[in-house]
């Protein structure tokens, strides 16, 4: 009579958090400023101003908004905090920076609010793959809330991890 396959993985305490299931959904946009200057780099503060006021904030309604500029131009900070002006209206969230930038942010607040007493003491595994962009931030994040309280954590899956941290006894 062959033995019995066990799963101990389904019967241990190993929890598994997906910084996927995380992810707020909505659209992401960048809005690069370099279109927005005389020759891509120039920024003549009345024009500046004048191109803001008369643009259509409304179709970044519920959008999440990354301000950027793609050319070598130096924009004062007081340009972003204008744009943010009229985007704080329509937009959820405005950065300074890429998509990734965008994410990162995201992905802090949302740990950040993140209960993490349900992984007191337990030993979690930080899912790797996933099909939504998550940041390396995402993951850098979630380590710091968690490290104060877990057995041990971990970084893959179950059947092949990488160990990342064990609390001394």
């Amino acid at each position: 009579m062959a033995d019995e396959i066990v799963n101990r993985v389904a019967q241990s305490k190993l929890v598994t958090i997906n910084l996927e299931d995380f992810y707020p959904e909505g659209a992401r946009i960048q809005i690069d400023v370099s279109d927005w200057l005389e020759q891509g780099f120039l920024l003549r503060e009345k024009d500046f101003r004048t191109k803001a006021q008369e643009h259509e904030w409304e179709q970044y309604a519920n959008k999440y908004v990354a301000l950027y500029c793609s050319t070598d131009a130096i924009i004062p900070a007081w340009a972003y905090m204008l744009l943010t002006t009229y985007l704080s209206s329509y937009a959820r969230k405005v950065v300074v920076g890429d998509l990734e930038m965008l994410e990162s942010v995201l992905y802090q607040e949302q740990i950040a609010a993140l209960d993490v007493s349900a992984y007191r003491d337990l030993p979690v595994i930080i899912k790797g793959c996933s099909d939504k962009p998550v940041p390396k931030n995402a993951y850098l994040f979630l380590i710091q809330k968690l490290q104060p309280i877990v057995k041990s954590m971990m970084y893959g899956e179950a059947c092949s991890s990488v160990p990342l941290y064990k609390r001394k006894k």
